[in-house]
């Protein structure tokens, strides 16, 4: 039964329970402390009353007379009704009563102890006489030479005291109950508050919560990470760790001790959607090596039933997966798609060239046909040769040979001018297709658009240190305060209308900037006329022989 109780429920239990046994401690100690104070004071008000009696001559004159109750009586009598006492009793050294509140018990032996005040001194205790249990105090009364010639006893009754006590008990018990009330509307309002934020679960419960939170949080695949609204990563997991080049987070790290998004290896785009808590679904963000798709949404806390107040909001949540791979195969996608044009395309062309050849030879024009073959074959062979013998890569080649077919039917004219003999060993493959042919497709669209002549020169030189790509166009240009920008995702100065090669508007260039990062290079914006890219790629294969 105890398991089944919420945290809230528990701590008022508790802290009522605490709360009573603080308030019967209290009360017992305030009584104790009551009690012993209203006897002490009774103590030193029985004293000041004998004192004073005893330092009254007529107390010792009458006790040289042979009856001193016929003096000493009536002036006991008139100074009790004064003093605010319940008897004065002054008696002989031998104990004998000289006057009484009950004139039956004159002449009788005094109750109590008499022994300190025959040695001269003057002391205060409880006894039981014959009004009943009292506190008093008994003082000598002593002549010129010192001796004790009689002694005086004030007193009140312990039932007079309770009086005193019971009317100081109201004032703790009022105490007592206020401080009671006080403690269990604390432990009320703050069990209310604990059942809101814990939504009536029980420590089991939370545990088990927080067990199955972990497990989850460290086998989905895809990253998760919570940044509180100061702006710290108070937990991710593993998966968000390694597409985001954290280091691993440790379960019992503290809360004050989590990173600051500040701090995290994170720019551009993907930091600001960060910084800016807002809800985003399914946006692709480059990093350095990966493409990254982000879902985030605020940490929303529970809001009571019935409540008008909004919900507090703790933070917010972001979900990461990687796209990489899947970029990649659509590169390669569209890297076969362009080499199926251009053979489409130079199919086309053949059948053309073939058709011509025919004709010539129907003709009997046997030279012109041979001559028309020659120096087609000639131009052909000359573009494959130049490629090949500066970048020494198949695939590159027979990019650059689709490009050229497809801009051929676009009405763009492109010029390749090729430098050097080391090649492109070493160098990533799929992020030269993707350098190249998203800044060709580019080019290719910018001249498209433009007027004639419509030019599109590709000049690429390869050395002992790095490979250069020169890509510039007859088109319109970049304005020079869009240069940072055509280099963002989702950036782009084209009409709105359907893509080519399988990506959305504004996606070329930033996954050119991000090969280019990947392979160490460099990539340089100018406008000499039309817009020209320059790409410097270091030759890995050089540096490594050289180390």
């Amino acid at each position: 039964m105890f398991q089944s109780w919420s945290i809230a429920r528990r701590l008022f239990v508790a802290n009522l329970l605490f709360v009573l046994l603080l308030t019967a401690a209290f009360g017992a100690a305030a009584v104790i402390e009551a009690r012993n104070r209203a006897y002490d004071d009774a103590g030193h008000r029985m004293r000041a009353v004998a004192a004073a009696v005893a330092a009254n001559p007529l107390v010792l004159q009458a006790a040289d007379l042979p009856d001193p109750s016929a003096m000493l009586q009536p002036y006991a009598t008139a100074f009790l009704d004064d003093a605010d006492t319940d008897f004065i009793t002054i008696m002989a050294p031998d104990r004998t009563r000289w006057t009484h509140p009950n004139p039956a018990e004159l002449g009788k032996p005094y109750i109590g102890t008499i022994e300190p005040a025959l040695r001269g001194e003057s002391f205060t205790e409880v006894t039981a006489g014959t009004l009943g249990p009292s506190v008093r105090t008994i003082v000598p009364v002593k002549d010129a030479a010192g001796s004790v010639k009689a002694l005086v006893a004030a007193g009140v009754t312990v039932r007079t005291v309770d009086v005193a006590v019971s009317e100081r008990l109201l004032a703790v018990g009022a105490i007592a109950l206020a401080v009671l009330l006080a403690g269990s509307f604390a432990s009320w309002a703050l069990g209310r508050y604990l059942r809101s934020v814990t939504r009536g679960w029980g420590p089991e419960q939370l545990a088990q919560l927080f067990a199955y939170y972990e497990s989850v949080l460290h086998s989905v695949r895809e990253g998760v990470i919570l940044f509180n609204t100061q702006g710290k990563a108070v937990m991710y997991n593993d998966q968000a760790a390694e597409l985001l080049g954290l280091e691993p987070a440790d379960v019992d790290r503290a809360p004050d001790a989590a990173p600051r998004l500040s701090e995290l290896p994170l720019d551009g785009s993907l930091k600001a959607l960060f910084q800016s808590g807002r809800t985003a679904h399914d946006e692709i963000h480059l990093t350095g090596s990966r493409i990254l798709v982000v879902n985030q949404a605020p940490a929303v806390g529970p809001v009571p039933a019935r409540s008008r107040q909004k919900p507090a909001v703790y933070g917010s949540v972001a979900t990461i997966r990687d796209r990489t791979e899947i970029e990649s195969l659509g590169t390669e996608l569209q890297t076969m798609k362009t080499l199926s044009d251009a053979l489409r395309a130079q199919t086309h062309e053949h059948a053309n060239r073939l058709h011509t050849l025919v004709s010539l030879m129907e003709l009997g024009r046997t030279p012109e046909a041979l001559d028309f073959a020659t120096k087609d074959l000639e131009l052909s062979q000359q573009l494959t040769d130049e490629l090949l013998s500066s970048v020494d890569e198949p695939i590159m080649s027979a990019l650059v040979m689709g490009k050229a077919a497809e801009a051929h039917e676009r009405g763009v004219e492109l010029l390749v001018r090729t430098s050097g003999s080391t090649g492109a060993h070493g160098l990533d493959v799929q992020d030269l297709v993707t350098i190249l042919g998203n800044l060709l497709d580019n080019a290719i669209d910018a001249a498209a658009a433009a007027e004639a002549p419509r030019q599109v020169e590709l000049v690429v030189t390869s050395g002992l240190d790095a490979l250069e790509f020169v890509v510039r166009d007859s088109g319109a240009g970049l304005d020079p305060g869009m240069v940072d920008d055509v280099l963002q995702y989702g950036f782009s100065t084209k009409a709105s209308g359907p893509p080519r090669g399988g990506h959305g508007r504004g996606v070329g260039l930033a996954l050119v900037r991000q090969a280019v990062q990947r392979l160490g290079g460099t990539m340089t914006i100018s406008n000499p006329g039309g817009a020209q890219f320059h790409v410097v790629l270091p030759a890995p294969d050089h540096e490594e022989e050289s180390a």
